[in-house]
């Protein structure tokens, strides 16, 4: 497959938007009503805690709280749009559960709300699978992710912060590197920049390739034969033979 398989469309701009913009009319909600989401949230080993498994991505605790998440969510639903079109609506699905799960099973025992797991997914298998990939264009596009996001790795270790959910992000990001092995992306062809990685390439027509064998080696496909030159004997009335040889011009010309 070729970058053919790269095509802008409407849901490149219009997933993300419309994620994003749920998560602002469920805080919109959460304030103008005042309604209290947090119950809604993941609450570890706790049976009405797997509840937040679904729910948890679309709550957050403050303005600050959404504003940080909505960024980069927006950005990264956005490349994964674009560039894995057909895995993007699983990754989400998926990660979303599987994420959410693997917190509810090694979480604190507090409420446990955010799309921070989701990002951390999101950033997991764009990484991964560009580099599982090998094709230059993920790979830069795993290499962009780095640079923007790669400082969000501490923040899956514990004690950085005890205000966030640590558990939250590290299953997040495992499950990004999990979905990496299952969801298989096509053999992405390598970009033609000779003649003789064309498909429709025939050497034996090829005008330089023709004068090498099928190993390679060298093969001279001009032969040189020298003419005899021509011998006049006996020009003079003399006893002694006398030989002259008559060159060309183009062969005079080059003695000069």
């Amino acid at each position: 497959m070729n970058d053919n398989h790269f095509k802008f469309s409407t849901a490149v701009i219009g997933l993300p938007l419309l994620f994003v913009l749920s998560l602002w009319i469920v805080y919109w909600f959460q304030i103008r009503f005042d309604l209290d989401f947090y119950q809604n949230g993941i609450y570890p080993r706790d049976f009405s805690g797997l509840q937040g498994v679904l729910f948890s991505p679309f709550i957050h605790e403050n303005l600050r709280h959404l504003y940080n998440n909505s960024i980069p969510l927006f950005v990264l639903l956005a490349a994964l749009q674009f560039f894995y079109p057909k895995q993007t609506l699983a990754v989400i699905t998926y990660g979303i559960l599987l994420s959410g799960f693997i917190t509810w099973l090694i979480g604190r025992e507090n409420y446990h709300i955010g799309a921070s797991g989701l990002i951390y997914v999101l950033v997991s298998f764009i990484f991964f699978k560009g580099i599982q990939t090998r094709y230059y264009r993920l790979v830069a596009l795993s290499f962009a992710v780095v640079l923007l996001y790669g400082g969000m790795i501490w923040y899956v270790f514990p004690d950085i912060d005890q205000s966030i959910s640590w558990e939250g992000h590290l299953a997040g990001f495992i499950t990004g590197f999990v979905l990496t092995l299952f969801y298989k992306t096509p053999e992405y062809a390598k970009p033609i920049f000779y003649d003789w990685q064309k498909p429709d390439f025939k050497p034996e027509e090829d005008p330089f390739m023709k004068h090498f064998d099928e190993n390679g080696n060298f093969v001279n496909t001009e032969i040189l034969v020298e003419e005899e030159p021509e011998v006049i004997s006996g020009y003079f009335n003399s006893n002694v033979l006398v030989n002259y040889t008559i060159r060309k011009k183009e062969d005079t010309d080059e003695m000069a």
